[in-house]
C-alpha cells in the first residue's frame, strides 16, 4: 500500500501542476481581456484546488506512514529527514492554502477584474511554494524521483 500511496503521491503532481498552471493562465488571460466569468473559468479554479486537495489528502496519509517521516530530536539533524518532516509539509500546507482562498477570492471578488486578479495571484503564489516544495529529482539527497 505504502508504494502505492508514493507513486500515486509522486505522479498525481504532474496533473496537479498541470491543472494549476492551466487555471493561472486562464485567470491571467482573463484579468488582461477584463471579461466576465464563465462557469468554465469557475471550474478551471475548482480542478486545480481539488487536485491540490486530493495531493494533501495522499500526503497527510504518507506523512504517518512513511520511513522518511520520523518523529524524534536527530530528525533536525538529518537533512532528508528534516525536509519531509518539516519543510515539505510546510511548504505544501502554505501553498494549498494560498490556492484554497484564491478559490474563494476568485468567486466572491467586488468585480470580475478583481475575481481573476485574486485568484491569479494566489494560485501564483501558491505555485511558487508547490515549486519549492516538491522533493525534485535533482535533489537527489531526498531520494524522489519523477513519478
Amino acid at each position: 500500500m505504502y508504494d502505492f500511496l508514493v507513486h500515486f503521491h509522486s505522479g498525481w503532481r504532474w496533473v496537479f501542476l498541470i491543472l494549476l498552471v492551466l487555471a493561472l493562465v486562464n485567470n491571467l488571460i482573463k484579468w488582461r481581456q477584463n471579461a466576465t466569468q464563465t462557469p468554465a473559468d469557475q471550474k478551471w479554479n475548482l480542478y486545480a484546488m481539488s487536485a491540490a486537495h486530493l495531493q494533501l489528502i495522499v500526503g497527510f496519509i504518507l506523512y504517518f506512514i512513511s520511513p522518511k517521516v520520523q518523529f524524534g530530536g536527530e530528525s533536525m539533524s538529518d537533512p532528508v529527514l528534516r525536509f519531509f518532516l518539516v519543510e515539505h509539509m510546510i511548504t505544501m500546507l502554505v501553498a494549498i492554502i494560498l490556492i484554497t482562498i484564491g478559490y474563494s477570492r476568485g468567486k466572491r471578488g467586488e468585480n470580475e477584474t478583481a475575481r481573476f486578479r485574486l485568484a491569479f495571484w494566489f494560485y501564483l503564489g501558491g505555485l511558487i511554494f508547490v515549486l519549492a516544495g516538491i522533493p525534485w529529482p535533482w535533489k537527489e539527497a531526498y531520494g524522489a524521483g519523477w513519478f
